[in-house]
């Protein structure tokens, strides 16, 4: 937590002096355990499972633009688990898959910093005369208010 909100660089530097001695002693912790347990045993199947998976987990350490956790993509992700029953509803397979498509745009317009709702109002007018051949202005990464497109002009 007290990094959050610094540069990659700042994070990099921290996290070198601070977790890669805790995850180095972890790590020789676990392989010092594991030859201890019998092989079958769960923890022993843990241990191993996180040392096949050492240089994913350490990534963090000399990357400061990872986060530590999942945190950011399990909060994009709670409106859908939340409304789950709510999408048994959609009446059929391809309901199903429109409600998916939507639900992707609405959360990637927000990623990218917009309103749903103005987005889709403003694309959904405008879709019908934009020329074809320049659609992916219409896309959330690179679609531009109708204010800011007014004062750009």
């Amino acid at each position: 937590d007290r990094i959050r909100g610094m540069s990659a660089d700042q994070r990099r530097t921290l996290r070198q002096q601070h977790a890669r001695p805790i995850l180095a002693d972890l790590k020789a912790w676990i392989e010092t355990t594991l030859s201890t347990l019998p092989q079958k045993q769960k923890l022993a199947e843990a241990m191993r499972y996180a040392l096949s998976r050492w240089a994913a987990l350490s990534v963090y350490v000399d990357d400061g633009r990872v986060e530590i956790d999942n945190n950011i993509a399990e909060r994009a992700m709670r409106p859908l688990g939340i409304g789950r029953k709510n999408w048994l509803f959609a009446g059929s397979d391809k309901g199903g898959e429109r409600i998916a498509n939507i639900l992707t745009i609405i959360e990637t317009a927000k990623l990218h910093g917009h309103n749903p709702e103005t987005y889709l109002t403003d694309v959904l007018t405008r879709i019908q005369s934009h020329p074809k051949d320049r659609l992916d202005e219409l896309l959330p990464w690179q679609w531009t208010p109708a204010k800011d497109r007014y004062e750009a002009a």
